[in-house]
């Protein structure tokens, strides 16, 4: 087995005679499991049913007790749980699992990619774990509506995709709901940002600047948003809107709304864009919007200019001048008919920072760029660089070497944050004591 194998299955499970029993002992409780009304059928009860019954095989005296446990508890996953997927959820250090059909599961884990000894039986298999997903949600996937985003109970996100869309087998994509909240002590630690990038930040939340955290897929955005989020004072009224809520806020005084999903009749859809429109009718004193894709963007920005200073959202682009082409982009998605040159005024004037993020290629995640957005010159809304990541070479190890800097260049609403009572020195510009 390769250094990019990761384990996670027990040993045990690749025994045919232990596989033999556990497929007798599903076989055996399966169909008196659809006789029981859902309310009964709680998993204590099922897993007292699977330890009876496996005491009755004769085969079972020869394995240990470990083995008898690992076989109820795979089997118990098969009936009501997530199958072969439980021992991948549990494991704290996974952050994202990968199922490319029945034979072939990847996770991400240290920001790396890793194959997995998890394997289902069949097709079959995996569309059983895929409809005990989403049937508690009200949704299915079929020929005819063959993908679907659902949301396990513990936050994690789930995009499900299966044949004849999916040609390889029916794919399931998790990205885990992280149960340990980091704090921007944390981001120092891994070198995601310096301790003067981290105060800077703090300065710009309290000191109410509209915040944009860009950067590519798994590059770190929500984690960065959920952390500056922890830095707005506690006596403001926040309302959060998210696809599936993710953010863990600190503070009280807080309204989270959530998106909701079409039914099985593909009616009853509420958008973040709804959701943006009705929370300004909320009195909130910040909003803060998981990202923003669409339409919504136009709805945000106009909130930003008329009031809700402070607010934070997320958007995927490559690079801050990226970001402001997709703002573009996006706010004229909202079907209203208006010229660009209005929609960069609007932006201009709305966003005061982008903080970039990016996974680089060795898995880690930094902020790569603190960008200020500082007006207008003609048709183009101007850019400056306060801190930047400046990578040197890669180690024999594959890992990225270079420096979190800054670039010498104090942000034009300084005098903003020594209102809010934030007085930095040049030595966090990289101008010298």
């Amino acid at each position: 087995m390769s250094d990019r194998m990761f384990k996670a299955m027990p040993p045990m499970l690749f025994d045919e005679n232990v596989l033999r029993v556990k497929a007798r002992l599903v076989n055996a409780i399966a169909p008196g499991l659809q006789k029981i009304p859902s309310t009964q059928l709680t998993r204590a009860n099922v897993q007292r049913g699977l330890e009876q019954t496996l005491d009755t095989f004769n085969e079972v005296q020869a394995l240990s007790m470990a083995t008898r446990i690992q076989i109820v508890e795979s089997a118990l996953a098969d009936l009501v749980g997530y199958g072969p997927l439980e021992f991948l959820l549990r494991d704290p250090d996974i952050s994202e699992i990968m199922v490319n059909g029945a034979k072939l599961v990847f996770i991400e884990r240290g920001g790396e990619l890793y194959e997995t000894d998890v394997k289902f039986d069949d097709n079959a298999h995996v569309m059983r774990i895929i409809d005990r997903i989403l049937l508690p949600l009200g949704r299915r996937v079929d020929y005819d509506n063959p993908a679907a985003d659902a949301r396990l109970p513990d936050g994690s996100r789930v995009n499900v995709i299966i044949p004849p869309v999916a040609v390889d087998g029916p794919t399931i994509t998790i990205r885990k709901f992280l149960q340990t909240k980091m704090n921007i002590d944390d981001l120092i630690n891994l070198g995601t940002l310096t301790p003067y990038m981290a105060k800077f930040l703090e300065a710009c939340v309290v000191a109410r600047l509209n915040i944009l955290i860009s950067g590519n897929t798994s590059s770190g955005k929500s984690t960065m948003l959920n952390i500056l989020s922890t830095f707005i004072p506690e006596h403001e009224r926040i309302i959060t809107i998210e696809d599936a809520v993710e953010l863990q806020m600190k503070q009280r005084h807080v309204v989270r709304l959530e998106t909701k999903l079409p039914n099985v009749d593909g009616q009853g859809t509420v958008s973040i864009r709804e959701l943006v429109r009705n929370a300004l009718r909320m009195r909130p004193d910040r909003l803060v919007v998981g990202e923003v894709r669409g339409g919504e963007t136009l709805d945000m920005l106009q909130a930003m200019n008329t009031g809700h200073s402070g607010s934070l959202t997320t958007l995927h682009a490559n690079s801050p001048r990226d970001a402001i082409a997709r703002l573009e982009t996006t706010a004229l998605m909202s079907g209203i008919d208006l010229p660009v040159t209005a929609i960069r005024k609007q932006i201009s004037s709305a966003i005061g920072l982008i903080v970039h993020m990016t996974r680089l290629a060795d898995g880690t995640r930094k902020a790569t760029q603190i960008t200020e957005i500082s007006g207008m010159e003609g048709d183009v809304v101007t850019q400056t660089d306060i801190y930047k990541f400046v990578a040197t070479a890669t180690g024999p190890d594959g890992k990225i070497i270079g420096e979190l800097k800054p670039t010498g260049i104090r942000p034009m609403f300084g005098p903003k944050l020594e209102v809010a009572g934030f007085k930095f020195g040049g030595e966090f510009f990289g101008l010298g004591l």
